[in-house]
């Protein structure tokens, strides 16, 4: 064989090494075997994922009925044959104790004067002047006694068991907003047809009530702290129990657990997670155990 000069040498073979080295460039794998970058290395959909976190959650027991006053004071005359001659007080009036409400007339002549027995707010009133005023017929003036009212419904007798008297409650009036109260009076017999018992919850206010109002009170009746808490949308009922989607080494796992209250659109886990497991925050049918995914924090959002 003939000698090749250096020349030569590189001339022959400058075009294939060239072909190769942009083939190796354009194709990394092709150049080294990467034992960091696994093979199967999951490419799956990103979901939104965060921490369970330790939180507190109220049990609450809710009663729905209507404002009524506590106590009614009817105020009427002690004596027949006396005519309305004065009227000092008007439904809707807040009185003291031993003030003036009217003046009434004798036949024989002089007035009698009718004071309020108890301080409280006028709730109703029959007076009008002339008319005849009797001990015996209707009130002259009705007061609700210190302006107390309650709020009364029925319970169902499941959640009855719960209440205890001065459990708080948080009470929404239609016409007066929200209010605070206390469980005050739980009935001690049950309505056989319907299964419910009656609570009585005292409303504690300044505002103005209205007799006969609907109101709805939520009544706080423990408390728990020690279990993890996560959105309503993390977790799925279904014929296989009620169940959460976690996410471990990017890929989907499903654990069955046992929920218990409810609170702010959160439901604790008493059992099934630890603080700290990262789930996904909108579980979903489409999302199945072992599927690959990239979690993105709910917090960086």
């Amino acid at each position: 064989m003939g000698n090749f000069s250096a020349r030569g040498l590189s001339r022959r073979w400058l075009t294939p090494l060239a072909a190769a080295l942009f083939t190796l460039a354009s194709h990394p794998s092709l150049a080294a075997d990467e034992p960091d970058a696994p093979k199967d290395a999951p490419r799956g959909a990103a979901v939104t994922v965060l921490k369970a976190v330790k939180s507190c959650f109220s049990a609450i027991v809710e009663v729905s009925g209507i404002v009524i006053p506590r106590e009614e004071t009817a105020v009427r005359p002690e004596r027949p044959g006396l005519r309305v001659a004065e009227i000092l007080a008007e439904p809707g009036d807040t009185v003291t104790a031993g003030q003036l409400l009217a003046r009434l007339s004798q036949p024989e002549g002089g007035l009698t004067l009718v004071a309020a027995p108890v301080a409280g707010l006028v709730s109703a009133s029959s007076a009008v002047i002339g008319a005849v005023a009797s001990p015996k017929g209707d009130a002259l003036f009705s007061i609700i006694a210190r302006s107390e009212f309650d709020l009364v419904g029925l319970v169902p007798v499941q959640d009855i068991a719960k209440l205890q008297v001065n459990q708080p409650a948080r009470i929404k009036i239609i016409g007066a907003g929200e209010v605070e109260g206390k469980v005050r009076r739980i009935a001690p017999t049950i309505e056989p047809n319907s299964q419910l018992g009656q609570a009585a919850i005292a409303v504690t206010t300044n505002r103005r009530l209205l007799v006969n109002s609907f109101g709805r009170a939520q009544i706080t009746t423990g408390k728990s702290c020690n279990n993890v808490a996560v959105p309503l949308t993390a977790v799925l009922y279904g014929s296989a129990g009620t169940v959460v989607q976690v996410v471990r080494r990017a890929r989907v796992e499903t654990k069955r657990v046992e929920v218990g209250l409810m609170s702010g659109g959160q439901i604790e886990i008493r059992d099934g997670l630890q603080e700290g497991d990262v789930v996904v925050a909108r579980a979903g049918a489409l999302l199945r155990e072992g599927d690959p995914v990239r979690p993105v924090s709910a917090e960086g959002k």
